[in-house]
């Protein structure tokens, strides 16, 4: 009885820190608005952070998966995944509490040192989980990133097209810089605040734009049709539910990280409410145009709403992009030896040689959409089902380990037995289906892009250029425009 009373004290005092070394200190004007605005820890920031993580972009994307999926088999994916996800993200919170706990009872300080992912893997598991958990972390946040930098440009090109997307890819490399200067995500409060309401907003646009344009003269929805499309669309979805490879920093931004437990499966269920809508009615009006299409922006007419909803999107991509690189930063941080300096400035100046990287790789591959679901596929399958899953199976694998856990399982999922079948079946699951069938039928995909446009193609997807004048000769044909996502575009509807 006693030992199981130390340790919930033990679990309770985890991450207290910065509220013992404030309690009783009185609070002038500046500090209190910077409280307000910047220093964020509390349980509504955490799930600000994980709701406005989790959608982002894809929002966008979400309609050509339907398009690839079928509308029945795209609700019934995203309900799926969510609840995978939100599953896996709960086994990440669990191993985190357990590993903090196990280092803070050696009295070790986390005051200046942010915990990540591989290192929660090197506490409970070794070096080897470490390095695997390492790798694919940090290769799936890279790319996370670049594909931030690729919707930027993407979404920009529907208000001003007078410059190329790889020119405003450019541009927007450069603004994306300077999330160098954000040190935590504890510094991300008034961000993921505005961030969710900048989606919420752009997800009812395309709901009530789609129900008010009405569907097109003669719309199809043949999907799904061929089975790479169907997997491709459905590693969308394994990808949009795959936000939680930061879920370690965001624990670690918390006052209290013991109460996360249930705040992912919240922030899903809320984003499910912007995903479910949106993409059906985009897709009941537009149907297999889709196809075409990977960016719902595309096909809306342009009006006041829609470029505001641009606007936001962009300004939100912005914030993603931090949350995708600041765990990125950390790792740099701590490889160079700078992690626990107290100079914002010189932390800035050696976070920005992890940009350039991403940079570099957005404007290579430009493939707004079917980057995602390659992604999804080859990395988010490890790095937020697979890893975690296994991870938790072996962490408890004893007796002994089962029953001194500081977190328990909870006996609606059937404690360690149901535990145990859930984690299994996730692994399978994920292997065979995300990462299995997902991997082919996104890279065959992926691949395709790649001959039909080239790399470091200008304007992925762009409209064909106006016709010269009747009676102009010009002597150079233009090249063939491929404006397809996949061979063998449906049909125009014969009227």
């Amino acid at each position: 009885m006693d030992m199981a009373l130390d340790k919930v004290v033990e679990t309770m005092i985890v991450g207290n820190y910065v509220e013992m070394e404030t309690e009783g200190k009185p609070e002038d004007v500046k500090t209190k608005l910077s409280k307000f605005f910047w220093h964020g820890g509390s349980v509504y920031d955490a799930w600000f952070s994980c709701a406005s993580n989790q959608v982002a972009q894809v929002l966008l994307t979400l309609p050509y998966s339907f398009s690839q999926l079928g509308m029945l088999s795209g609700i019934l994916f995203q309900l799926f995944y969510g609840l995978m996800g939100s599953w896996t993200a709960y086994l990440i919170s669990v191993l985190y509490v357990e590993y903090r706990t196990r280092k803070e009872r050696e009295k070790v300080d986390f005051r200046n040192h942010v915990i990540q992912w591989f290192e929660v893997l090197d506490g409970l598991l070794g070096k080897h989980w470490r390095n695997v958990g390492l790798a694919f972390n940090c290769t799936f946040l890279l790319f996370g990133s670049v594909i931030q930098l690729i919707a930027c440009a993407s979404n920009i090109y529907y208000i001003n097209d007078n410059l190329d997307k790889r020119t405003w890819t450019y541009i927007f490399g450069a603004c994306c810089a300077t999330t160098v200067f954000i040190p935590s995500f504890r510094n991300y409060r008034i961000w993921s605040f505005l961030g969710l309401i900048m989606t919420t907003y752009t997800a009812w646009y395309l709901t009530i734009a789609s129900l008010l344009h009405g569907q097109i003269e003669g719309v199809t929805h043949s999907g799904p049709t061929k089975l790479v499309l169907y997997f491709t669309g459905a590693t969308n979805i394994l990808y949009t539910f795959g936000g939680h490879a930061v879920t370690v920093e965001i624990m670690h931004a918390m006052w209290k990280p013991q109460k996360f437990k249930a705040i992912y499966l919240l922030a899903t269920l809320y984003v499910l409410t912007l995903t479910l809508p949106s993409a059906a009615a985009v897709y009941w009006a537009f149907g297999d145009m889709l196809l075409n299409h990977s960016n719902a922006f595309a096909l809306l007419p342009r009006s006041p709403s829609r470029d505001m909803a641009v606007i936001l999107m962009l300004i939100h991509q912005f914030i993603t992009f931090g949350f995708a690189c600041t765990p990125l930063y950390f790792v740099w941080e701590k490889a160079i030896g700078m992690h626990e300096c107290k100079s914002l400035c010189k932390r800035a100046a050696a976070r920005l040689p992890v940009v350039i990287p991403i940079w570099f790789l957005a404007i290579v591959f430009p493939f707004f959409g079917p980057i995602n679901s390659t992604v999804g596929s080859l990395l988010v399958s490890f790095t937020v089902y697979i890893i975690p899953a296994l991870a938790h199976i072996f962490t408890f694998k004893s007796a002994a380990a089962r029953e001194n856990a500081v977190e328990q399982p909870p006996k609606y999922v059937g404690r360690w037995v149901g535990t145990y079948t859930m984690n299994v079946f996730v692994v399978v699951w994920v292997l065979v289906v995300g990462f299995g069938f997902g991997g082919w039928a996104s890279m065959t995909n992926f691949i395709h892009q790649i001959d039909t446009f080239g790399l470091f193609t200008k304007c992925y997807q762009c409209p064909p250029p106006p016709l010269p004048p009747h009676g102009v000769l010009n002597a150079t044909a233009p090249p063939p425009l491929h404006h397809y996502a996949y061979p063998n575009p449906p049909r125009p509807h014969s009227p």
